[in-house]
């Protein structure tokens, strides 16, 4: 299992189209994927889960990735999350 806590650059954070992008992104790993914010946790997978944390820009939030392909599952996730 690998954690990384990082600043949510899109300008827009993890909201509606971003948050959507992200999830598939996500579903394309084997890797158990979660995201925390405010010490809650969500399975990244899953649309619902993420639009309940209401991510913004400029906010905190920690990847975990747990499985088979969490390095790359970590790697990409983070370049979206940095890069959009």
């Amino acid at each position: 299992m690998i954690e990384r806590s990082l600043e949510v650059e899109l300008e827009t954070g993890l909201q509606a189209r971003p948050a959507a992008q992200f999830v598939q992104q996500a579903n394309r790993f084997v890797a158990d994927i979660f995201i925390e914010k405010d010490k809650k946790r969500i399975n990244a997978k899953s649309i619902m889960g993420l639009m309940s944390l209401a991510v913004g820009h400029g906010e905190e939030i920690m990847i975990i990735a747990d499985g088979t392909d969490e390095e790359t599952a970590m790697e990409e996730l983070t370049d979206f999350i940095k890069e959009k």
